[in-house]
């Protein structure tokens, strides 16, 4: 075996990232890759090289064992050859451990950081740490100091019943401990006591509130969880239902619906359907935990349990606003069947929608029809009707009316589109003797008013940023307000100025109460109710 050949075989195995020579840096050996291959030679040149490498070869020949001088009988253990250096006594630097595809005459031993001292793999061990974990699925776990805090809550209230609490007796631990409505307590009641035994234990609160990590969650998320069925990841309207029917039968401001279930379920049914109407943008009935989060329910909810007359919550649960919802379905519903058919709500407002809308609201384009009856609306479809109606600021109204004039469905309202509808308007302006408006007028206001991104159309974007969108439906096809709207009531403008807060659906039912409520008046002293003209309409001299 020729010397000149085993060194071409071990220049093809040499690592330029292990030479680890002090003289000559790292990039130098990367960027000059004939150098290691020179200093090689120069290594084998060396008469003790020779020397060693002639008698190695011998021995393999002979069969004999091989015998380098330095290495002990636990060479495969550790340690380091003591071949002939090019460098003097004490200043080579120590070799780097080789990787599992290192050379094969080394890849087989087993080196420690004590016997290499190699400074690389010293560096990589004080590296390691050790990353704490940063997700939990049922969320993190309390703080300790958190958690005994509640503890010493729950074995407050538990102190005296070790047996458990009754359902009537659980609701200071929804409020003090959950720090939920009371309202709730039913529901989470009924969560945690799965065997329906009809008691829950301290064990079986502690189980299911702390020890599940919902002591940690956010109020929205424990809401979400609480309400929605097991295995499911949204909730849908019957989850609703429990939580209002104990707000019916606790809340002292709904006391006077208790002789009444029919008008508690249609109240219940109300509230829903507004959550639902807010809330769950997508609208395909199931309201997501996302949704929850990023509506305004909790915080309404929260309020509904502090506050003791029920029409300042104005967000979901105010009874005026139901009222005035439900009476005006019962307006137009004469035959009392619970439906409303086009001729029925073409009524509305006093005839102030034109027929071309009533007909892309029939023809279910912004909202497919619960009722399951052809050319009919239910009580639901009418709530959201009347909801987008009355506050086309809101952006599910604007997404309402934005279908309905979409005709060609393509997500942009063209000049051809605002015309068709604008037509119809413009001949009941002229039926009633008024100075008609010219569309080409209309259009050059509209476009003002919304200053559409790029000319020609209009988009649901566009009407979003801009606070007059509203106005811009009025004038294609509701009648009243288009009047009002350019006759610029002063009254009205004062009065949004100074109540901001409020929305144009809270001006509207507090309006439309008033007027339900005087109407009624007026019937019961009709009928000759001695009782409301003594109280209601005494004279004051």
């Amino acid at each position: 075996m020729d010397i000149d050949r085993v060194a071409g075989e071990e220049v093809c195995c040499l690592d330029t990232e292990q030479l680890q020579l002090p003289e000559v840096p790292s990039f130098v050996l990367k960027e000059n890759p004939q150098l290691p291959e020179v200093l090689f030679s120069q290594w084998l040149s060396l008469s003790d090289t020779t020397r060693l490498v002639k008698t190695l070869i011998d021995d393999a020949k002979a069969g004999n064992p091989i015998n380098i001088p330095g290495i002990s009988a636990n060479a495969s253990v550790g340690g380091v050859n003591s071949l002939p250096s090019m460098f003097p006594a004490g200043s080579a630097p120590p070799i780097s451990p080789r990787s599992s595809s290192g050379s094969p005459r080394t890849s087989k031993q087993k080196t420690s950081p004590s016997s290499l001292r190699s400074p690389l793999k010293l560096v990589r061990e004080s590296e390691w740490e050790v990353i704490p974990q940063f997700y939990f699925r049922n969320g993190p776990p309390a703080a300790s100091a958190l958690k005994e805090q509640c503890l010493s809550r729950i074995n407050h209230l538990f102190n005296n019943d070790l047996d458990g609490l009754l359902i009537d007796e659980f609701k200071p631990v929804t409020k003090i401990v959950c720090k939920l409505p009371s309202f709730f307590s039913d529901v989470l009641f009924r969560k945690i006591d799965v065997d329906c035994t009809g008691m829950v234990t301290r064990d079986a609160f502690v189980k299911y509130w702390v020890n599940s990590n919902m002591l940690t969650l956010d109020t929205a998320t424990q809401v979400f969880n609480i309400l929605k069925q097991p295995d499911c990841r949204y909730l849908s309207q019957s989850d609703f239902r429990p939580i209002l029917r104990e707000l019916l039968a606790t809340h002292s401001g709904l006391e006077f619906l208790q002789n009444t279930p029919e008008f508690q379920e249609r109240y219940a049914e109300t509230v829903i359907y507004r959550i639902f109407y807010y809330i769950n943008r997508s609208g395909n009935g199931r309201l997501t935990l996302r949704e929850l989060k990023r509506g305004n329910l909790i915080a309404a909810m929260q309020h509904a349990d502090e506050e003791e007359d029920i029409n300042k919550v104005i967000r979901y649960f105010s009874y005026e606003h139901f009222y005035v919802i439900y009476c005006k379905f019962w307006e137009l519903d004469t035959d009392h069947d619970f439906f409303i058919d086009k001729e029925n709500l073409i009524r509305y407002g006093n005839h102030a929608l034109t027929y071309r809308i009533l007909d892309r609201i029939f023809s279910q384009v912004p909202r497919k029809f619960k009722s399951n009856v052809e050319g009919k609306m239910c009580y639901e479809d009418f709530v959201y009707f009347m909801l987008s109606e009355e506050d086309k600021s809101s952006q599910p109204s604007l997404e309402y009316w934005f279908k309905c004039l979409d005709l060609d469905g393509n997500g942009v309202l063209t000049p051809n589109e605002l015309q068709y509808f604008y037509e119809e308007q413009l001949h009941r302006i002229e039926c009633m003797a008024q100075e008609p408006v010219l569309f080409e007028d209309i259009l050059c206001q509209i476009v003002d008013m919304i200053a559409p991104e790029r000319e020609g159309y209009i988009t649901l974007h566009d009407l979003k940023g801009c606070k007059l969108s509203g106005n811009v439906f009025n004038i294609l096809f509701n009648l009243n307000k288009f009047v009002a709207f350019e006759s610029r009531d002063p009254f009205l403008i004062r009065q949004e100025r100074e109540e901001p807060t409020l929305t144009e659906w809270d001006r509207f039912a507090h309006r439309e109460y008033i007027r339900l409520s005087m109407e009624e008046d007026v019937e019961d002293v009709s009928n000759g109710s001695a009782e409301v003209w003594d109280e209601s309409f005494e004279a004051p001299f």
